[in-house]
């Protein structure tokens, strides 16, 4: 089973720590608090973050040469409390020996329809788009 803990600090300034010790600050975005990541775009780096090791371990073991790999993530939100997130566009920036646009694309399907924890676990409230770019070698 994973864990977390969130550990508030002072304020408006919390640390989240995983179940390996590693630790994030977040924070409301206030003037004096504002000295971590908001909780809510923590959500977008977290699915960034599960796809991005999936789509390299995926061309890695395809033996695809991945030089760089750069996710863009954006959120909208609903303009209500409790402004939650309808549709949410990753933009894969991927550079590397060979990198065919297919070949990205298989290995996002991948991670989103088979390995990405995170994608599954937001798919049914969200609307999720992917973006490809090959940048040049």
């Amino acid at each position: 089973m994973a864990e977390a803990t969130v550990k508030w600090l002072d304020g408006g300034v919390f640390v989240g720590v995983d179940s390996t010790k590693h630790s994030v600050v977040l924070s409301r975005q206030d003037e004096d608090n504002a000295v971590g990541m908001k909780p809510s775009e923590l959500l977008l780096v977290a699915l960034a973050s599960c796809t991005a090791v999936d789509v390299v371990s995926i061309l890695s073991k395809k033996r695809f040469q991945l030089d760089q790999l750069e996710i863009v993530v954006k959120g909208d939100q609903h303009p209500d409390p409790p402004w939650q997130y309808e549709n949410i566009k990753l933009t894969y920036k991927l550079r590397g020996k060979g990198l065919s646009e297919s070949a990205c694309s298989k290995a996002i399907d991948l991670s989103d329809s088979k390995y990405c924890s995170v994608a599954a676990s937001l798919r049914s409230e969200v609307q999720i788009e992917h973006e490809i770019v090959i940048l040049d070698e």
